[in-house]
């Protein structure tokens, strides 16, 4: 297989707390035509419920449904699933498939599945990270977010958030679960239960890998700016923020990449995202930074910048970091390191 970007399978994954709605949003994927050249992935086949989808059983793991879609269960590490998945694929013992979903389950953090698939050096030649869709409970979000720091960091981690029982809730529910979600990624974008109920194919489109768009699009990915946010409001959302770094000024790639790296080495637990375009030294293209915790996937690089727009921009969610001081550290890093012309670093 080809390990063109264009031509990596997307493994996408749908996150969300415990009864968040998560296998309902599953089971209308499962039963859609538009996905029906899908590989799905999950930890126990009784809870989607497969009764009425089930065309058949491939092996001891594998079942095909009416859709088209095959279903495996992951039985030990997530790396080993995912490569038994492409030996089958190659093979020809199950069908071919153009994207990978995963559920996860209501208490883990999406995180890990991007280091899984960057850190094996043959799961990175075959697949790629997707689009991560969090569902976000309208009635019972406020009281998960107090009680588990992963609801955090499933919202931290989505390019989409599905607001679900949006019907049951009240009107002043679904306005306090709007600010929370978007006070922690502001970013992500929001949609309501008719996504969830009838997913269109569109539904896992716009990750991460963007090598094929267009200037636009990149700055929708990065969102709107991002207003700022009183000490109060930070506190009620427990040391969770987000904020914009603006560089005006190209900046020092080699000088950057190691004050990143150093940070994420230090602080990745508590780094939940970080997205970015960045005007570097020397290359008149935007490079696109994407990662989350711990992990930061392969910059790439897209064709121009949006028109009148060439500043950087670095969006960073994180848990107990200050936004001040992270700009203090990168900028006294590059001033005693960079051999460049210093960029202007503006913290929003």
């Amino acid at each position: 297989m080809s390990d063109s970007p264009s031509r990596l399978l997307p493994v996408n994954v749908i996150s969300g707390f415990l009864g968040s709605g998560k296998t309902t949003l599953l089971k209308a994927v499962l039963e859609s035509e538009s996905y029906g050249d899908t590989a799905v992935l999950i930890n126990e086949y009784g809870e989607v419920g497969f009764d009425n989808l089930l065309l058949g059983k491939i092996s001891e793991d594998v079942v095909l449904l009416k859709s088209g879609c095959v279903c495996c269960t992951i039985r030990g590490e997530l790396s080993e699933a995912l490569l038994d998945l492409l030996y089958q694929r190659e093979e020809g013992l199950i069908p071919p498939f153009k994207r990978v979903i995963i559920e996860t389950t209501g208490l883990a953090s999406p995180g890990p599945i991007a280091s899984t698939i960057t850190a094996d050096s043959t799961l990175r030649y075959h697949i790629r990270p997707g689009a991560t869709v969090t569902v976000v409970d309208a009635i019972n979000a406020q009281q998960s977010q107090q009680d588990h720091f992963v609801w955090a960091e499933q919202v931290a981690a989505a390019d989409k958030l599905v607001m679900s029982k949006a019907e049951m809730a009240t009107h002043t529910q679904i306005e306090e679960v709007t600010y929370q979600v978007q006070a922690i990624n502001p970013t992500a974008v929001l949609l309501g239960s008719d996504a969830q109920a009838q997913p269109s194919s569109e539904l896992f489109e716009d990750g991460p890998h963007i090598k094929c768009w267009k200037p636009e699009q990149v700055q929708g990915w990065l969102g709107p700016k991002h207003r700022k946010y009183t000490m109060t409001e930070n506190e009620h959302l427990h040391g969770v923020q987000s904020f914009r770094l603006r560089f005006q000024g190209a900046v020092d790639w080699t000088c950057f990449g190691i004050w990143l790296s150093m940070l994420l080495n230090r602080h990745g637990r508590n780094i939940l995202r970080v997205k970015g375009v960045l005007h570097v030294h020397g290359d008149p293209r935007p490079v696109v930074l994407h990662g989350v915790q711990h992990t930061i996937h392969p910059p790439e690089h897209i064709d121009d910048w949006p028109k009148d727009q060439n500043d950087s921009n670095l969006i960073f969610i994180t848990r107990g970091l200050d936004g001040a001081a992270i700009t203090s550290s990168l900028n006294e890093f590059m001033s005693a390191i960079s051999e460049h012309p210093l960029p202007r670093i503006l913290h929003e």
